[in-house]
């Protein structure tokens, strides 16, 4: 087995444009979207420029004035989880970034490229989001409550050490790990903590937060699918990765990230209207039965459809047909998007 992920060259004219793997193979750095390793690639970068938003777009009047009829114990669970999802992607867009450098396909670096953006707007809109309802003491308050929180850092741990993994030794292994870790972030922590605002949104609050959730949402089903393919193909080109111990390792990680995430949300949803948590614990079971489809192996829990139904009208096939504002009925049309770009029922 390879020991590193090479650095490779910015610039190696003797080498093709299109690369012969996508970690240490020769290519020359030049990207010709007619001539890559993968023809998918493109689609799905076309998918993810469709997709380009700023949170600026969305005028958070009406949350502003619905913002004092919220419950005490509403408020602090909405401003905590919006500070906990903020950290986490303070994580993703240095990580996608690194993973840039390393990887031997330019195909391959121009998602990663704009994955990385797209968490660093993912980031600012949370700020956003907070900057609109609370003075700027109780912002830094809830962000450094989220950084300090013990349940939230003992969650976020898993993550962390899988990255700071392959930032320190940059080798195959690690990156395989680093992107299991990455769709339980992208696939499971994220979708969950989206509940918590789509709950509020079916009771007709805080409508215009939840069409910012709705589109960091389509983003992150986007970002799940490349990080899938992108561990498939790993797997595919360096198959002395694919050994039981890998598959074992995927299989134990994801349980422990949906032990972590149950624990979470009883944690802090442990009395929030609308949300069961037997059924919140049902449903991360569903999410991470549909990452390891995902990756091409099979169901880790007993296979159900979602067990929060209510939670359809906020889910990725509804994101197919509009970029809306479905929870006021009022269509934004963007770019249709089909299954082979990744799209499916959330």
């Amino acid at each position: 087995m390879v020991q590193t992920v090479k650095k490779p060259k910015l610039l190696a004219p003797e080498h093709p444009n299109k690369s012969t793997g996508i970690i240490n193979g020769q290519f020359s750095g030049i990207l010709n979207w007619n001539d890559i390793a993968y023809p998918q690639m493109y689609d799905l970068y076309q998918t993810l420029l469709s997709n380009f938003w700023k949170a600026q777009e969305i005028n958070m009047q009406d949350d502003i004035k619905q913002w004092d009829s919220l419950s005490p114990r509403e408020k602090d669970v909405f401003l905590r989880i919006n500070t906990q999802l903020a950290s986490l992607d303070s994580l993703q867009t240095p990580t996608m970034s690194q993973v840039m450098d390393y990887v031997t396909d330019s195909s391959f670096k121009a998602i990663f490229a704009v994955i990385s953006q797209q968490e660093a707007v993912h980031n600012e809109s949370y700020s956003y989001i907070l900057s609109s309802l609370v003075p700027l003491s109780e912002q830094n308050m809830r962000f450094n409550q989220a950084k300090n929180d013990p349940i939230v850092r003992k969650r976020n741990q898993l993550i962390l050490d899988a990255y700071e993994k392959f930032r320190y030794d940059p080798t195959p292994q690690h990156l395989f790990e680093l992107g299991v870790n990455s769709i339980i972030l992208e696939g499971i922590y994220f979708y969950a903590g989206f509940a918590f605002f789509y709950n509020l949104a079916r009771q007709q609050k805080m409508l215009k937060t939840s069409t910012m959730i709705s589109y960091i949402q389509r983003d992150e089903m986007q970002h799940a699918y490349f990080i899938a393919q992108f561990i498939r193909i790993l797997l595919t080109e360096n198959p002395e990765l694919h050994t039981d111990d890998n598959i074992n390792y995927v299989y134990q990680t994801i349980h422990e990230a949906v032990t972590l995430e149950k624990e979470w949300a009883h944690y802090i949803l442990n009395d929030s209207k609308g949300i069961d948590l037997v059924e919140f614990g049902g449903y991360v079971e569903y999410l991470a039965n549909k990452r390891l489809r995902q990756l091409g192996f099979n169901n880790l829990y007993e296979e159900r459809t979602n067990p929060m139904p209510w939670i359809q009208v906020f889910g990725d096939e509804m994101m197919n047909e509009t970029k809306s504002d479905f929870f006021e009925q009022k269509s934004r049309t963007y770019s249709k998007v089909s299954s082979s770009n990744g799209f499916d029922e959330l």
